[in-house]
């Protein structure tokens, strides 16, 4: 999938670039899991592009492929029509984590990039000093990093990516650490400098999982789809006198992601109300088909159960959007919590609302009792892994089955990490719907009650 826009010099690009999971020992005959699949995009000179995209989006990978941070296993990386191999010396990123040498004062942190230039002791000040300022850092030169707020560190953060003057800007969730006051003002002062064109730097590129940053302050939003990661849609920003909450458009462009980001196996393009069918200029990518297996979305029994009271407490149906803001959920929170409920046939997500099934009105009104077994009842029947480790259990003898037989088909299909992330989702929700018990020290399912009959069939 390309994304492209029309004005503006390509400083950077990837042509179809795909990673896979590199595993240390990968095992003789397992397929590698793939991170990204055939991204191609274009990034030019004055715009402000945002990433966003559920788990396991490869949005920060894609990020780190562009930087030269990563080398991806197949396609390339161009900067100025150039193939990269290696860290880009023309870009500079602002992590989430702040990054800061706790031993070294604001200003040999801000320093550090220009020391590694090898510039003049004379002129490396002097650009320090005015990245400083530049930052509203201004009298904090000599403060070390554990007596500045979260703001402040982050603002050291940005002034050393600034001070090496890169032609371009990354950022990795650069607000998504800060509380909500924090990030507005440091998100403000940013787009005033960028829009001011007081930075040092031609574009800026900005992977975050808050749909309202992306809407607020990018160009182009291009959203990414999971399993694998590919460009899903390239949406059009707004205006920047549309990109405020008051305004309309603003509130359908938010609505229009969350819709889009919910829906992973619908056309975009039929997620368009009429009005932005005709002025939405950006490229839609046709749904990926399913995966021929199933991932489990990682969410707790207590979150979905309380997912489900809280949209029937409202009718039965809630806006997703409303949603996140109520339950104070970024939206990599809020999916997985959707797409449990979808798996579940709990609930349905449709034009940017969750709507819950008949199964979940029930569940919703349900006592304890009643509600565990509703869900132990739609987890046979719509959990591939739960109905076969159960039948395995009945089928053996002991009735008692090692988890390495489970294990060992994830990781045909998961990364390492992903695979035990998935097994420990799929005994936690069948603990609870008490299909079997897990003995952890000796990590085994046992079948408590071999007379369980429920339907098992693969």
């Amino acid at each position: 999938m390309s994304a492209t826009i029309t004005t503006g010099e390509v400083l950077l690009e990837v042509q179809h670039v795909s990673k896979v999971y590199e595993e240390k020992k990968p095992q003789r005959g397992v397929r590698l899991p793939v991170v990204l699949d055939d991204v191609s995009l274009q990034i030019r000179a004055g715009e402000f592009i945002a990433l966003l995209g559920p788990s396991g989006s490869g949005k920060s990978t894609l990020l780190r492929i562009l930087a030269g941070l990563l080398n991806p296993s197949s396609g390339e990386v161009l900067f100025k029509g150039v193939p990269q191999y290696g860290p880009n010396s023309h870009l500079a990123i602002v992590f989430q984590s702040f990054a800061l040498f706790p031993w070294f004062t604001v200003l040999q942190n801000v320093e550090l990039g220009l020391q590694a230039q090898e510039v003049p002791r004379t002129q490396r000040l002097k650009r320090a000093l005015s990245a400083i300022d530049l930052i509203g850092l201004d009298g904090f030169e000599d403060a070390y990093p554990k007596e500045l707020s979260g703001g402040m560190r982050q603002r050291v953060g940005f002034a050393r990516a600034l001070v090496v003057e890169p032609e371009l800007l990354f950022m990795d969730e650069p607000f998504s650490a800060l509380d909500v006051l924090t990030a507005a003002n440091l998100r403000k002062e940013l787009m005033n400098l960028w829009q001011a064109r007081k930075m040092p730097t031609k574009a800026i590129v900005m992977v975050t999982h808050n749909i309202e940053d992306a809407v607020s302050m990018a160009d182009r939003i291009l959203v990414l789809g999971a399993d694998p990661g590919h460009i899903r849609a390239e949406l059009q920003g707004l205006p920047i006198t549309q990109r405020e909450s008051k305004e309309e458009a603003y509130t359908q462009m938010v609505d229009l992601i969350y819709r889009i980001m919910t829906s992973p196996h619908t056309s975009v393009e039929s997620l368009l109300p009429p009005e932005q069918q005709k002025t939405q200029t950006g490229v839609l990518q046709p749904p990926k088909p399913p995966r021929p297996y199933q991932t489990l979305p990682h969410v707790d029994i207590g979150d979905i159960t309380g997912l489900i009271e809280l949209v029937n407490a409202s009718g039965g149906r809630e806006d997703l959007y409303q949603l996140g803001r109520d339950l104070h959920l970024e939206v990599d929170d809020l999916l997985p919590m959707v797409e449990a409920t979808d798996l579940l046939d709990l609930a349905d997500t449709r034009e940017g609302d969750l709507i819950l099934t008949s199964t979940g009105q029930r569940f919703a009104e349900a006592g304890v009792l009643e509600e565990k077994q509703i869900f132990r009842e739609q987890a046979l029947a719509r959990v591939t892994m739960l109905r076969h480790i159960v039948r395995d259990l009945q089928k053996d003898p002991d009735h008692t089955v090692s988890e390495e037989v489970y294990m060992d088909q994830l990781r045909e299909r998961f990364s390492d990490d992903e695979a035990w992330s998935q097994l420990e989702t799929i005994i936690n929700w069948g603990r609870y719907a008490e299909l079997f018990s897990y003995v952890e020290d000796r990590g085994v399912f046992r079948l408590e009650d071999p007379e369980t009959s429920e339907n098992t069939r693969s």
